[in-house]
């Protein structure tokens, strides 16, 4: 049958090919992309991947929700809408997905696997979008198979520099040492751990599990140094400041051929990730004949420049089943697209191909079910990678078994306990790896096992025991872990030298060299000058170790509630050391915490649970601004609409309060009115504000934030107390005060007092009526203060008449009349008054 798009699929929705080099975050958009789709697929090119995306996309979805689908292993819910798989296990013709991407499609150009992308490329297709990832040199294939693509190029975020040759004992650490057989990975891991303390391995044959935990001692900082084969190009995200070839030729199932520009771009880019730069180069002494790149290859790999791909391998997808022959033919059938090549000879079809020859096999498949089914045993993969005739065999002994139905599981269960033995050496621990990697490929077939559920949970735990041994066994082989202690913390000098802290003290054998404070090491300038670098050289390697102990004692403090850290000025306080500042965020109520650089002595784990407890500690910390946050989260719903969103979003701004005058709040409906107070704000007389912010607690810490926002505060308002009234002259403007000339008083107090005069209003029948300055008075308001704020309310003063001349006696009281004022304009100002009138008798209101 011709390769054609789309025959599978017909989807409306566009295809989009995101192309370009390693460290491009094109995995990270697909999952981005996934989880915005209510419901994907991504198809990954290793189980180890797509372990990991799994991992990523639960934690944001949800277990339920979520599928892994490998040869080797399945979690598949019943409601499950996001599948992450391997391409070979991508159910492309079970299920309809919003999303659908297939990642590193350039492999489409391998000999073993290519044609299995290939098709993939061609018919997987998403209902509303679909991604195709890869490499650059991919573009001219994608715009020739794929109709109406859109092409996205995306640039490398870090830099990529050629380093030349180094001897092993100049590579420097956080490298990657990446040599192309299983015995130069063990001979320069060896070499490693006699002078560097040792390396991680990581190679092909390892299984998932020891491949992540050998990861684990690396990007921990156990080890300095990772010795992998070409494994570790496609997908293993490191902290790899720079990749050092042992050679630069393979073989690659055929011959032995130098890698391709493409190839050692893919190896070399896992140096240098997200915006860190990285270097590579070669390994000299090593003793390959093909260990310098070429002048063009360097350039090549550092512009990210290199040939498209012309071909890419093709097999037919979905034969006929008439005949082993017919099966045969159609797997062997040409391409009809000048674009694409007839796969090389794949394992499986070799295997077909190789029992086909055999009458005992053979001729027990009879009719187009049973060579489907045939098909589909010989496709079983070669994990113990013995080659075409011993693969074969343990094919030809699954076939009798299969061919009249399913195995039982008491045999399945018997073959997987063989297999369950931890003792042995490297060798043999990785063969029953790959042994037990074959009965988990087959207990996840849905019609070959009894028990299918069973069989493959034991088959996973035994893979789980075989692999926590091999790493046990490459760790004792390949670390010594003496040495890379002593590499790590000691000079040769200072080797033998004890350092210790006492509370605070930093001593060298018995000698006071400085002291901690916080997490800055401070030098003693009293210590003697003999030995003084000697010492301090100690005290240095030594270091890493009691910071560590001290981040721990702090996370831990922080935790139980008992950590003494004060927020001041925006800086987190720690004995009496800085050891965090605070700055600006997405919003004045999501500052960003900065870690101090005194904290990046702290070794990676420990800084990393610090920090986050640090956060905690400040999630906590900033709790008494929850009233505004929940003004925040609400201007973001829909129903809020703009006028009581804008009143909202100033009041977040405003600490909380606002001029009625200028809010706005008069335009809003009865809905909107009930909406503002469920949120605890008051709408005042002058003033609209959140009572619950009106605290010294809550205020100080708005004010902090809103210095770091760039925000103008008054640099001496209050930050223990928050009295009713404060004098002008000495804070300016303060928030949460409405000012009053000579004096501010507080908003809530100032509402207070003006519903006292309100209340006062409706007593009586008169239009005029007397008002009692007592609530005042005690507040500390002057009389010119509080007639002030009365007028500001609306209130106008009658001024009684002077006595007669020559009458004796007490001035009749000053009456009140509510006039509600008009609105003034922003450059409207209450005219002033003179000394000489009638209000100057107000001084008399209170005796």
């Amino acid at each position: 049958m011709a390769p054609h798009v789309s025959s599978r699929h017909d989807a409306p929705g566009g295809v989009k090919a995101v192309l370009g080099p390693t460290n491009t975050g094109k995995t990270h958009l697909a999952i981005e992309r996934l989880c915005a789709h209510s419901s994907g697929m991504i198809g990954f090119p290793l189980r180890l991947l797509a372990r990991e995306v799994y991992d990523r996309v639960c934690h944001i979805k949800g277990e339920k929700n979520v599928a892994l689908i490998t040869g080797e292993e399945r979690i598949d819910p019943p409601n499950a809408r996001y599948l992450l798989c391997t391409a070979e296990a991508m159910p492309i013709m079970d299920r309809s997905m919003a999303f659908v991407a297939i990642d590193e499609a350039q492999l489409a150009a391998d000999r073993e696997r290519g044609h299995v992308f290939t098709d993939r490329l061609l018919h997987a297709r998403g209902r509303e979008e679909t991604m195709i990832l890869g490499s650059s040199t991919l573009e001219p294939m994608v715009k020739a198979l794929v109709p109406a693509v859109e092409i996205v190029t995306r640039p490398r975020f870090s830099t990529l520099t050629h380093a030349g040759a180094k001897k092993i004992s100049r590579v420097p650490p956080r490298s990657a040492i990446v040599a192309f057989s299983a015995e130069q990975v063990y001979a320069i891991a060896e070499m490693l751990r006699r002078f560097r303390g040792g390396a991680a391995v990581v190679m092909g044959a390892l299984s998932p599990q020891t491949r992540n935990a050998q990861v684990a001692l690396y990007q921990s900082g156990e080890v300095d140094y990772l010795v992998a084969t070409d494994a570790i190009g496609m997908g293993l995200n490191l902290d790899v400041e720079h990749v050092a070839f042992a050679g630069l030729s393979k073989f690659d199932g055929q011959r032995q051929r130098r890698l391709t520009t493409a190839e050692m771009a893919q190896i070399a880019g896992r140096a240098g990730r997200h915006q860190k730069d990285g270097t590579f180069g070669t390994l000299s002494g090593s003793g390959a004949h093909d260990s310098e790149f070429e002048p063009e290859e360097i350039y090549a790999i550092e512009e990210h420049r290199f040939p498209p791909l012309t071909k890419l391998f093709w097999r037919e997808p979905e034969p006929r089943f008439d005949s082993i022959e017919t099966l045969i033919n159609a797997l062997e059938s040409p391409p009809l697209r000048p674009e694409l090549a007839p796969a090389p000879k794949a394992i499986d079809l070799s295997v077909l191909k190789r029992l086909a020859e055999d009458p005992a096999v053979a001729g027990t498949v009879r009719g187009s079910a049973q060579v489907e089914r045939f098909w589909e045993v010989c496709r079983l993969p070669d994990f113990r990678q013995q080659g075409v005739e011993t693969h074969s065999r343990f094919v030809a002994r699954l076939w009798q078994d299969l061919r009249t139905g399913e195995l039982g599981a008491d045999f399945v269960a018997a073959q997987i306990a063989q297999l369950d033995r931890t003792g042995g050496d490297i060798h043999t621990l990785q063969g029953r790896i790959a042994a037990i990697r074959s009965w988990a490929y087959i207990a996840q077939r849905p019609d070959w096992v009894l028990a299918r559920d069973e069989m493959a949970a034991r088959a996973r735990a035994v893979e789980a025991r075989l692999s926590d041994a091999l790493h046990g066994k490459l760790t004792e082989r390949f670390i010594n872990r003496r040495t890379a202690v002593l590499m790590k913390k000691l000079g040769p000098d200072s080797g033998l030298l004890s350092v210790r802290l006492e509370d605070e003290e930093v001593l060298v054998e018995g000698e006071h060299i400085g002291s901690l404070r916080g997490f800055a090491f401070k030098v003693d300038p009293g210590a003697r000058l003999s030995d003084r670098k000697l010492l301090l050289s100690a005290a240095e390697k030594h270091l890493a170790s009691l910071l560590e102990t001290r981040a721990d004692a702090l996370a831990d403090a922080i935790h139980a509630g008992s950590a003494e850290i004060s927020l001041d000025a925006g800086t987190l306080m720690w004995d009496a050391e800085p050891i965090a500042t605070l700055s600006e965020g997405r919003s004045i109520l999501a500052p960003v915490l900065v870690p101090e650089r005194t904290l990046d002595a702290i070794p990676g784990p420990s800084r990393k649970a610090l920090v986050a407890a640090l956060e905690t500690w400040l999630e906590q910390a900033l709790e008494p601004l929850s009233p505004l946050a929940k003004l925040d989260e609400a201007s973001r719903a829909e129903d809020a609409g703009p006028d009581l969103r804008a009143l909202l979003i100033t009041l977040v701004e405003h600490g909380g309060m606002t001029s009625r005058e200028q809010s706005g709040v008069d335009r809003l409906d009865k809905q909107r009115r009930t909406m503002l107070a469920r949120l605890g704000v008051r709408v005042g007389t002058l003033d609209v504000f959140v009572p619950a912010m009106l605290r010294p607690r809550p205020m100080d810490l708005w004010r902090q934030l809103a210095r770091i926002a760039g925000k103008k505060t008054a640099s001496s308002a209050p930050e223990t107390d928050m009295p009713p009234a404060l004098p002008a002259t000495q804070h300016g403007h303060v928030p949460g005060y409405r000012n009053l000339g000579k004096q501010l008083v507080r908003l809530d107090m100032a509402e207070k007092l003006l519903r006292e005069a309100h209340e006062a209003r409706g007593t009586g029948k008169a239009r005029d009526f007397k008002l009692d300055p007592a609530r005042a008075v005690s507040m500390g308001l002057t009389t010119s203060s509080y007639s002030r704020l009365l007028r500001l309310g609306g209130f106008q003063p009658i001024m009684p008449r002077p006595l007669a001349e020559g009458a004796h006696g007490p001035p009749a009281p000053v009456r009140w009349r509510w006039r509600p004022p008009r609105r003034q304009t922003q450059q409207e100002r209450p005219a002033a008054v003179r000394k000489d009138s009638a209000f100057a008798a107000l001084a008399d209101m209170v005796r």
